[in-house]
Formats: C-alpha cells, sequence, structure tokens
C-alpha cells in the first residue's frame, strides 16, 4: 500500500533543485538569519519552524507597510525560496500584501523528505507562525498554491472555513489523475483536491494556461467548476505550465481579485457594525425590562426548596470548617427564635392596648350621637 503510494508521489510530485539555490547564513552582529546570495531587506524575515512531523522549513516573510491581506504561497515542485525570492517581492509590491512563502520539507534548506503529508504538516506550520508571530487573522489570509502547491493549499482551506481567499494558480485534480485520466478517487492517490475543493467556503479565482503541457487545463477548469463560490476565472491563452507570471493580464487580474475581496470584507464588516447600531437603539427597552430581573431572581430563591439533606458521599466529606458554620447558624437560629418571640409577645401587648384605645373612642362617638 505504501509502496504503490510512494511511487505515484516520486514519478510526479517532487522534485527539489538539487542543490539548492540559496544557502542560510547566521548574522551574528545583527541576530538575523539571512538568505545567500540575496541582500539583507529590512521588509524581509527568514525563519525556521518547526513542524508537528519533526522536520524543520524555512520560511520568508515579506512585510507591506499598506497591506491589509497576507498571502501564504505554496510553490511548484520544482523550485525552492531562492528561485520564488524575486517573485515574492514583487507580488508584495504589486498587490500591497504581506506575503509568506515556505520550502517543503526536503526542499531548500528544509530537513526532511518530501511526502504529501509533509506538506500538509509544512502548510500548517507556516500558517501557525501568521497567527502567533505576525499577528495574522483567519480572515486576512489568502492561500495561493501552485501546481503541486495546490495540494497543501486547498487541504488547509478545507479545514478553515473564515478564510478571505483562495488562488489556484496551475493546479492539479488530483496526483494520479496528472498522469491517467481516470474517472474516480483511488486510495493509493495523492492530493486528492478534486474532493476537498467543494469544501471550501470562501471566494477562490483558478490561474490556467490553455496550453499547459505539465497539467492539463481541464484540471483548472474543473475545480473551478466545483468551487463553491466561484471568481471569474482566467485562461491565458498560449501559457504553459511555468510562465504565466510573465503574462501582463496575470498580475491585472490577481490585482483586481485581491481588491473585490477585501471590499467584500470591508462591506460585510460596516453591514455588521449597522446592525450593531440598530440593535442598540434596542437598549433602552432592554434595560427598563432588564430592572425587573432582580425581583425575578428573589422570587426564584423564594420557590427554590432547600435541598433534604446531603448524600452520603457528601456527609463523608464534611470539614472541620462546615461543622462551624452549623455551629454559627444554629446559634443564630436560636437567637433569632427568641427575638421573635419577644417580638410576639410585644406586638401583642401593644395590640391589646390598641384595641382598648379604639373600644373607648367608639363609646365617646356613640355618646355624642
Amino acid at each position: 500500500m505504501g509502496g504503490v503510494t510512494s511511487s505515484v508521489a516520486a514519478k510526479f510530485a517532487f522534485f527539489p533543485p538539487s542543490p539548492s539555490s540559496y544557502k542560510l547564513v547566521y548574522d551574528e552582529l545583527t541576530g538575523l538569519l539571512l538568505m545567500n546570495p540575496f541582500p539583507h531587506r529590512e521588509n524581509v524575515e527568514i525563519l525556521k519552524l518547526r513542524t508537528r512531523r519533526g522536520t524543520e522549513i524555512v520560511t520568508m516573510y515579506v512585510r507591506h507597510p499598506m497591506a491589509t491581506s497576507t498571502l501564504l504561497y505554496s510553490h511548484g515542485n520544482a523550485a525552492d525560496l531562492g528561485q520564488m525570492y524575486e517573485l515574492f517581492i514583487e507580488l508584495s509590491i504589486h498587490l500591497k500584501v504581506n506575503l509568506m512563502g515556505y520550502d517543503y520539507s526536503g526542499y531548500g534548506q528544509s530537513t526532511g523528505k518530501p511526502s504529501e503529508h509533509h506538506t500538509y504538516a509544512d502548510i500548517e506550520a507556516a500558517y501557525k507562525c501568521l497567527e502567533e508571530t505576525y499577528g495574522a487573522k483567519q480572515e486576512d489570509v489568502i492561500l495561493y498554491g501552485q501546481s503541486v502547491g495546490s495540494g497543501p493549499t486547498l487541504d488547509l482551506a478545507a479545514r478553515l472555513p473564515h478564510l478571505r481567499a483562495v488562488v489556484l494558480h496551475s493546479p492539479i485534480l488530483s496526483g494520479l489523475r496528472v498522469m491517467y485520466p481516470v474517472k474516480k478517487t483511488y486510495w493509493f492517490d495523492i492530493f486528492k483536491n478534486i474532493d476537498k475543493i467543494p469544501l471550501v467556503n470562501c471566494p477562490v479565482l483558478v490561474i490556467h494556461g490553455t496550453c499547459d503541457e505539465v497539467v492539463d487545463c481541464s484540471h483548472g477548469k474543473q475545480l473551478w467548476e466545483l468551487s463553491k463560490e466561484k471568481y471569474e476565472p482566467l485562461w491565458l491563452e498560449g501559457g504553459n505550465h511555468c510562465d504565466l507570471e510573465h503574462y501582463p493580464e496575470y498580475i491585472k487580474h490577481l490585482k483586481k481579485f485581491i481588491t473585490t475581496v477585501e471590499r467584500s470584507l470591508s462591506s460585510r464588516v460596516s453591514t455588521a457594525q449597522s446592525e450593531k447600531q440598530s440593535s442598540d437603539l434596542e437598549m433602552p427597552r432592554q434595560s427598563v425590562d432588564r430592572r425587573e430581573k432582580p425581583r425575578q431572581s428573589i422570587d426564584r430563591r423564594e420557590k427554590e426548596k432547600p435541598p433534604k439533606g446531603p448524600s452520603k458521599k457528601s456527609k463523608l466529606r464534611i470539614t472541620f470548617e462546615q461543622h462551624l458554620d452549623r455551629t454559627r447558624r444554629s446559634v443564630d437560629f436560636h437567637e433569632k427564635a427568641r427575638k421573635s418571640v419577644d417580638h410576639h409577645q410585644h406586638h401583642h401587648n401593644h395590640h391589646q392596648i390598641e384595641r382598648g384605645r379604639k373600644s373607648v373612642d367608639r363609646l365617646d362617638r356613640v355618646r355624642s350621637e
């Protein structure tokens, strides 16, 4: 079983550049991790993250001062962060987004060996870093998956119900479907995107070249058809598998998409605020109703009956302090009883005097008549 799956993965999914296109250098003066041969940039951070499967992956975070969205980019199967570095910088600038890219286990300077389940753990570690280190919220994150990167992208997107959006760039239906035109999903297939795309609840943009020789354009079209919340797709005429970024329509359409989903979120926030303001108008009536609640709580206490007595189990748990408390209550009870008798006697005597006085008054009135 495992051998078949590994065979499929080896033939299709993973071709990490060898050697890696970059080296990691620790700058002792600044305490920063740098990517050689690229110069240090103030808005770029390089980090190492530990995944739940025990590998250590390299991530690259690009900060934009005007960003309201964060793009989590999963690259293709024959690239690493060194090859994607300049593209990530350009995307952050043109789209006005923060961007995090990462190398899968076994790619670049990430440890371990490439596998389907490693990529799922890799993207989880990157997303967790966005939340915990950079303060990103799920509603601000756009997942971007290119080629094999559509696998971890859709796996995570299917489990995050409040994502801002998903971008699928030259995506695959599944690993097996890239090689064979199968009509159903087999247990040994990998990256079963065809089964996960219906579970994604946010807007989905699909970009695919019509002349893709690696992953046929039909993969992108079918994934778009299966999406719940479809956005106008981009079918690049003449585009191949690895050159779509060079088409002017690519950045133009991508920018339009991100602007649209950001405005859509702002509109939802404004609507929610308006609804809250409307509900606030009802507050005076609610406050009047709320004033009745203390009386209701008093009535409720009066209706409640004290328990018949502690259970056998609770009797065993009576502490010395509880015993003292009972003793105090017993003393208070006798004191109250004594006061009650005194009060009753006093009230009785007063009542008798009052009755006598009223009788005299009544006789006086009769005589005067």
